[in-house]
């Protein structure tokens, strides 16, 4: 359904690919968007919607950038 994180080349995902990158439901990613001591990253307004940065995405899974 995605690609692997590997070949993302976009600064950001939406919450549902993030959450599925992280093996997490996308209602917790918008729990730590809403609370910003909650969550492992922070997430960015991107015209109104979650964007989630990918650099910290492959951080939190160990994986180089």
């Amino acid at each position: 359904m995605y690609p692997s994180i590997h070949e993302i080349r976009q600064t950001h995902v939406d919450t549902e690919q993030a959450a599925h990158y992280l093996l997490r439901r996308p209602q917790t990613l918008r729990a730590w968007a809403c609370s910003a001591d909650k969550g492992p990253l922070r997430a960015v307004r991107i015209n109104g919607r979650l964007g989630w940065p990918v650099s910290e995405l492959k951080r939190l899974l160990g994986v180089p950038a």
